[in-house]
């Protein structure tokens, strides 16, 4: 009962909240239409005593009124549905909005570390389009109660105990509900091996994955690990649907038992001759829309159920996606670097993890300086630039910035300062003046610092690639758009960098993976380049990490990671004269290039 309530107070506040007309009118339509109905039943048992009695002239009035009160229970419906339809779709545009808030619209990132968040958030969309349909349910259910109370009165005038027959609707509500439940566990276990059949899907047929799968001769065993995902989640559901139904079939028929036995009082009552043979068709025609009022009731409140499990989901993913309260008064990000960024005693465990991937890191990163980021992979080198961007909280120990603790820094003002490149940068398949835009949102509608940023990253051969330019489109998922190579997206994934005005963090976590030497030295020169300038401008911190100690060596400062701890630190020379883990990581890629 609790999640009807949530449903039925969820959906109407947020009715009232995105279009009160819509909702008031096809309220007004949907009750004309919804009363009308009982109005039937009082008018035949009139007409048929006015037939029997031989009054042509009234009967023939009250045919009319049948027709009539018939076509009013018809047709309001229908013009209410003109209403409540698109009060429906802006409803599920509002809550898709919160889905996408939750989960995107905190700069924390530890609730996507988290299966159970995963489950939770694959179940909301799954089940987020059956809530258009919840307004309509919402509305349907409170015409039908009103209709239930009006049944009852009529009922209770042609015999008190009838008055108790609606009461006969209770066990299949009752059972309806356990059903449910039923249906709902069993969504919450298919979750897991739901989202596992998708990816699999999602690699078997994604222009990214289908090549190596191709080539590898993995489609078959891919497609069968698939369904054999498939065929968990989809037995799990149709047990469940089966236990649901027969429930609810048992509940319907404890429903017909009770109703029927009030006919058969009724009729006993007509033979008696205590009541007139109006009062027998009254009883049979209520008889019939009770039952129908009955199973559309029970359909309703399966669906207000389903959404209203949807919006507790929904709840646990938006106390998920909480971050730590904000500072009362949050400290805006330094105009300019002028100490750096210290780590003091920082351990970072991610959420769900008994390990941890970063433990004791004190380390000073001084404004104005080149950092270079070296170690094996599973160092801790990618999760160290995720707690300096404010992605994630350490475990332990704190961050600061020229002196503040990064946990009081405005974390959209510090966002805002710093210029990334990730190793697995986006690639938007949208046009050209988005896909570096989005660097800097304020820059969308500003040619000349886009073109500017595209030439800083030396990507202008691939402007005069695009057909349309700025506004020509790339890739093509959405659109016949131009391709490009892997060094060309990385190219446009730098000038997306580059947009961003006076950086106080410029990052680049091995974002030329994918290049030749001569490519990732050319990267790293433009950037460079950039570095430059807002180190003069605003003595930003350079950071980058990079498996190619060609690259590595003309840092100011070279940090080695080990296991999550800082192992060594200092300039290229004095590393390779210590003959420590450096020395050895770069004698060893030396050696491959002899």
């Amino acid at each position: 009962m609790t999640t009807l309530l949530t449903a039925v107070r969820t959906l109407l506040r947020l009715a009232h909240r995105l279009d009160p007309r819509r909702l008031y009118v096809s309220a007004a339509l949907l009750l004309v239409g919804l009363l009308a109905t009982p109005a039937v039943a009082l008018l035949l048992r009139a007409f048929t005593d006015s037939a029997l009695d031989g009054a042509a002239g009234t009967a023939a009035w009250l045919a009319a009124g049948i027709a009539a009160a018939l076509v009013l229970e018809l047709s309001m419906g229908h013009f209410a549905h003109l209403f409540y339809f698109e009060l429906g779709e802006q409803q599920e545009t509002a809550l898709r909005q919160d889905v996408l808030d939750v989960s995107n619209g905190t700069h924390g990132l530890e609730h996507l570390d988290s299966p159970e968040f995963a489950d939770t958030l694959t179940l909301v969309r799954e089940d987020l389009p059956r809530t258009r349909a919840s307004m309509e349910a919402v509305l349907q259910l409170c015409g039908l109660a009103l209709q239930a109370v009006l049944t009852t009165v009529i009922l209770a005038t042609v015999n008190p105990w009838l008055a108790l027959l609606p009461l006969a609707a209770v066990p299949p509500v009752l059972v309806a509900d356990r059903a449910q439940a039923v249906l709902d566990r069993a969504k919450e276990r298919s979750a897991e091996p739901t989202r596992l059949s998708r990816h699999l899907l999602a690699l078997a047929t994604s222009d990214h994955s289908v090549p190596e799968v191709r080539l590898s001769g993995a489609e078959s065993e891919l497609m069968r690990h698939q369904a054999r995902a498939w065929q968990r989640s989809t037995d799990l559901l149709r047990r469940a649907a089966l236990h649901a139904a027969a429930l609810r079939a048992g509940g319907q028929l404890l429903f017909a038992l009770a109703y029927g036995g009030g006919l058969w009082l009724v009729v006993r009552q007509a033979l008696d001759g205590s009541v007139d043979a109006g009062d027998v068709i009254l009883v049979i025609t209520l008889a019939v829309q009770v039952s129908v009022q009955v199973a559309s009731a029970l359909g309703l409140l399966a669906m207000l159920q389903g959404a209203g499990r949807t919006f507790e989901r929904l709840d646990r993913l938006r106390a998920w996606s909480a971050e730590e309260p904000a500072p009362a008064a949050p400290v805006p990000a330094p105009a300019r670097l002028e100490q750096g960024i210290r780590l003091e005693n920082v351990s970072f465990r991610y959420p769900g993890s008994d390990r941890d991937v970063l433990t004791g890191v004190d380390l000073t990163l001084p404004a104005g300086a080149t950092v270079a980021l070296v170690g094996e992979n599973g160092a801790g080198k990618s999760t160290l630039v995720k707690l300096l961007c404010g992605m994630y909280r350490p475990t332990t120990g704190r961050v600061l910035v020229d002196g503040v603790d990064l946990r009081d820094l405005d974390p959209a003002a510090w966002a805002a300062r710093i210029a990334p490149l990730f190793q697995d940068f986006a690639r938007l398949e949208l046009p050209l003046r988005e896909n570096v835009g989005v660097g800097r949102l304020s820059a969308l509608d500003d040619d000349g610092a886009l073109r500017g940023a595209i030439t800083a990253a030396r990507a202008d051969r691939v402007l005069d690639r695009v057909p349309g330019g700025l506004d020509g489109l790339l890739g093509k998922g959405y659109g016949d758009g131009t391709e490009l190579s892997g060094g060309q997206w990385q190219l446009l994934g730098l000038a997306r960098c580059l947009v961003r005005e006076d950086p106080l963090l410029m990052l680049l976590d091995e974002p030329a993976s994918a290049l030749d030497a001569a490519a990732e030295h050319a990267l790293f020169e433009r950037f460079t380049d950039a570095a430059d300038r807002a180190r003069s401008d605003s003595g930003s911190l350079t950071l980058f990490i990079s498996h190619r100690f060609s690259t590595v060596r003309s840092a100011d400062l070279i940090v080695v990671l080990e296991k999550g701890a800082v192992r060594e630190q200092g300039g290229h020379d004095g590393l390779l004269a210590a003959r420590g883990l450096y020395a050895e990581l770069f004698e060893l890629q030396a050696r491959a290039y002899q």
